[in-house]
């Protein structure tokens, strides 16, 4: 039997909650990149395979599958051993489906409305009101983890997944505080201890975090250089709190005109 193909970048959130997903399950995908920068997803061969031009798609057999939450339930339903990332059980299902709404009506849609008009349009918007409204999920967050480990309760599902991605991508830029959101960081570094993180996630993450920082530099008339770095630094004590290899959290203490010069 052929393997299902993905579509995908690893720069992607979504896709790369389908990788989580698919590596949870011990499900081997043949993997088409698609280089999003380029217009790739564009193309009208793509556009015959998944009219709304979006990554993740995935093409398993005759079926053709698109949305990453729909996709992880598909490859769960399909493959898994057993139910647990997408219980069977009404209200467990019902809690992990909010869970991926939740991701995709607020965390990825504020990470979109942050990220997208920088990355494709030109745009050097990356002010506190668009951070703050991305923080505001982790207050949610907080409480969804205030007396569980994982997102839907004690056992991990598609919906750890999905918002694991989305908040691994932006949370260099919007800053997860460690006293106002420590279950939210717990989480991470319980995420972050799974087998297949690094491969499957955190590359990706830094691929995108790393091109949202080039991208605004050039916006703003200005390479993304180590003397930038440099700058920055002279201005402000910067701390980036790493565990297991994973970037939790970036505290920032700027100088006041640093500040106003900077974040406009």
């Amino acid at each position: 039997m052929s393997k299902p193909v993905l579509y995908y970048a690893k720069l992607s959130p979504p896709a790369r909650a389908v990788l989580l997903t698919a590596k949870a399950i011990d499900l081997e995908l043949e993997l088409k990149p698609i280089n999003l920068m380029k217009g790739e997803h564009l193309t009208p061969e793509f556009i015959k395979i998944n009219p709304q031009h979006t990554i993740p798609t995935l093409v398993d057999g005759d079926a053709v599958v698109y949305d990453s939450h729909a996709i992880c339930a598909y490859l769960v339903e399909k493959y898994a051993n057993d139910d647990q990332l997408y219980p069977k059980d009404l209200v467990k299902r019902a809690l992990v489906d909010a869970r991926l709404h939740f991701d995709s009506g607020h965390l990825f849609a504020r990470l979109r409305f942050l990220y997208e008009p920088i990355l494709y349009y030109g745009s050097t918007d990356c002010s506190m009101d668009k951070i703050a409204y991305i923080q505001k999920c982790y207050e949610i967050m907080e409480q969804f983890l205030k007396t569980e480990p994982y997102l839907c309760g004690d056992v991990m599902t598609i919906g750890d997944f999905c918002c694991l991605a989305t908040v691994t991508s932006v949370n260099e830029v919007a800053p997860i505080d460690e006293f106002k959101f420590p279950n939210v960081l717990a989480w991470l570094t319980r995420m972050a201890e799974l087998p297949y993180y690094m491969e499957t996630n955190e590359e990706g993450a830094e691929e995108l975090k790393n091109l949202f920082k080039e991208k605004l530099a050039e916006n703003r008339g200005a390479k993304w250089t180590v003397a930038n770095e440099v700058d920055a630094k002279a201005s402000s004590i910067q701390v980036t709190v790493k565990v297991g290899g994973l970037k939790l959290f970036k505290l920032r203490i700027m100088a006041l005109e640093y500040a106003k010069k900077n974040l406009k």
